[in-house]
């Protein structure tokens, strides 16, 4: 009889190498101050959610934390669902640079782009 070997489960927030250069440049900037970012979604907006971004002091009970690209990601448990399958991205353009989700899970987004609206992945 063989034993399959485990499959590794997939994380539930990838980031692009853009966005891996300028968080590793932050947390060396904040000398060990932080132990990673905290990614999230919070109820508000126009369509009704936003995607929420902080540094992460501590890790709480319940956190997913994944580490991706040598960067410690801390997931609010609320926001699982809604995040699985996520890409963070850093994008610098000619007035400015900005990180941004791109979530399979996301329907709508208001036009300001603040706002989504998402779907939470099923479990079954």
């Amino acid at each position: 009889m063989s034993i399959k070997p485990r499959r590794e489960r997939p994380k539930p927030v990838r980031l692009t190498e853009a966005a891996a250069a300028r968080l590793q440049e932050i947390m060396r900037d904040a000398e060990g101050k932080y132990l990673g970012v905290r990614v999230g979604v919070t109820n508000g907006g126009c369509a009704g959610m936003s995607y929420t971004m902080a540094y992460a002091e501590a890790q709480n009970p319940l956190d997913e934390v994944i580490e991706d690209r040598g960067v410690k990601i801390f997931i609010e448990p609320k926001a699982i669902l809604f995040l699985i399958g996520t890409e963070l991205d850093f994008v610098e353009e000619k007035l400015g640079a900005r990180f941004t989700f791109q979530n399979p899970n996301q329907t709508a987004a208001c036009g300001c782009g603040e706002s989504v609206a998402i779907t939470p992945v099923e479990t079954n």
